[in-house]
């Protein structure tokens, strides 16, 4: 015969049996049934069925008064029979109240839950059902509450790891901590990568090394229905090679009393996070997830050979070569400059590589306060959540510099209007008209009064830029509106030039365009 399928326990957080007996507002006493720090209760029901099998889904403490009780009950099985039931049905525990109708337990029913391994609680006259189901609930938001500080706690940790000079092997490190366990990072090839936390056997390694297997592409697929569900008796190493099948993104198994757990990264590039640990929490699986995610990004660069043109181009620079000679490493094409800035904090390694991501780009340069992309002009850039973007027009290697400033200036217009991105105008207007040497010497004579102090040409093009808003240029500028007022006053006195006339305003804007 088919063995017969434990209840599903209902996805609540667990309270520990215990936690609720040491309530001396409840006053419950435990009179039969195993005891211990490992019984737990996911529920509490009340029910007067003889049969109360049906109404349970598994992990309950069930509540009665003993309505249901015959009168004859002691002589025959009925005990029996009804603790069998519940125990069938996954109960947890089952609470007895005393008073209306039962001044004391049963006896048999005591001897009934001793002999199933019932835990059997004692609910006194003063104590109702309603307030035991209150503190089950109480404790549970109380375990939820402290299940999500847990997992808030962990993902900074691993934040705060890969951002460190070392953030691979800093990543495990926190994941091992936090799982009170064994973490691997396992290449493409197969061979670890890096690993962290405490010392496991060869057994457990080599069971590791196999359920990675299962998840990474072109890899042996398990028996169907045996990937992610944990319920192999032994190692993963009862995986066979069948068929071709898509690989899933994670996978689980047990050895012993080890859980352990193997986690596909990135687009299917081979890379696979490995865990072994003990029992499972319920939070367990999403700090994993974390830090899948993390390792997915800081393992990018090594997926392909684009990390090692990327370097190439970096030291041929560094040597001397020329943007335009050092570009074709880079792709073909034209390119735009990004420049990013988050909207509630500074930006760090980890949310610039998941902007690069986003725009389609690994190129990615993270300074005090705004993030740069250089971006193929083929991927069109769109607005990100929780990002403000200035974007360039595509240029090519030599127009670059140029580029990043426009892109700067882009940005500065996007926060000062609380806009998510804004586009640099790349269509021709009245300067192409004027030879390029003529214009630039013209804006040179026209801002030499301001060459010898930079902020003042950079607060005109802004305040310019925003039809003379004081607010939004300092915005801008991440100045005080009152700074804005003395420099663009400085301004006029140094160029000698009414700055509220709007002739006077365009050649302004056409010199600062051109200089």
């Amino acid at each position: 015969m088919p063995e017969p399928v434990a209840p599903a326990v209902p996805p609540t957080p667990p309270v520990a049996l215990s936690a609720l007996l040491s309530r001396e507002d409840l006053a419950l006493r435990q009179i039969a049934g195993p005891s211990g720090p490992s019984l737990v209760i996911h529920a509490a029901h009340t029910s007067e069925m003889a049969d109360p099998y049906p109404y349970l889904l598994g992990g309950e403490l069930l509540l009665t008064a003993g309505v249901h009780i015959p009168r004859a009950a002691e002589a025959g099985t009925y005990f029996d029979d009804y603790v069998s039931r519940i125990v069938a049905a996954g109960g947890a525990a089952l609470g007895f109240g005393l008073a209306p109708v039962h001044d004391t337990v049963p006896p048999a029913l005591i001897a009934a839950c001793d002999a199933q391994r019932l835990p059997l609680l004692e609910v006194p006259p003063r104590t109702t059902f309603s307030g035991v189901a209150r503190a089950v609930w109480q404790l549970m938001a109380q375990a939820r509450l402290a299940e999500l500080r847990r997992v808030t706690d962990a993902q900074q940790s691993l934040a705060a790891a890969a951002s460190r000079p070392d953030p691979v092997p800093a990543v495990l490190r926190r994941l091992a901590r936090h799982l009170g366990g064994h973490a691997i990072l396992f290449g493409p090839d197969g061979t670890g990568v890096a690993e962290a936390g405490r010392a496991v056997s060869g057994e457990v390694r080599e069971a590791l090394a196999k359920l990675a297997e299962v998840v990474r592409p072109g890899g042996p697929r398990p028996p169907e229905g045996d990937a992610g569900t944990g319920r192999s008796g032994g190692a993963a190493g009862a995986v066979q090679p069948p068929p071709a099948r898509p690989a899933p993104s994670s996978a689980a198994d047990t050895l012993g009393d080890t859980h352990l757990a193997a986690y596909a990264l990135g687009a299917g590039e081979g890379f696979v996070l490995a865990m072994a640990s003990g029992p499972r929490g319920p939070g367990d699986h999403t700090i994993a997830s974390v830090a899948a995610v993390l390792l997915s990004l800081l393992t990018g660069e090594h997926r392909s050979g684009s990390g090692a043109a990327r370097t190439a181009a970096l030291v041929r620079l560094l040597l001397g070569s020329s943007p335009e000679a050092v570009a074709p490493l880079l792709g073909d094409g034209e390119w735009i400059v990004v420049h990013a800035r988050p909207e509630s904090r500074s930006p760090d390694a980890v949310a610039a590589s998941a902007l690069g991501a986003a725009l389609g780009s690994p190129l990615v340069d993270v300074a005090r306060d705004v993030v740069r992309v250089l971006v193929p002009a083929a991927r069109e850039p769109v607005p990100q959540p929780g990002w403000t973007l200035g974007v360039s027009a595509a240029a090519g290697p030599g127009e670059w510099p140029a580029a990043d400033t426009r892109a700067a200036r882009a940005l500065a217009r996007a926060r000062a209007t609380r806009v998510p991105l804004v586009r640099h105008g790349a269509r021709p207007g009245l300067a192409d008209l004027v030879p390029p040497a003529d214009a630039e010497a013209h804006a040179r004579a026209l801002l030499a009064p301001l060459g010898a102090q930079p902020a003042l040409t950079e607060t005109l093009r802004a305040w310019l830029s925003l039809h003379g808003s004081w607010d939004r240029t300092a915005v801008a500028l991440d100045v005080h509106r009152n700074t804005v007022r003395q420099r663009i006053a400085r301004c006029a006195a140094l160029l000698d030039a009414d700055l509220d006339d709007a002739d006077v305003r365009m050649e302004m804007w056409f010199a600062l365009r051109r200089g």
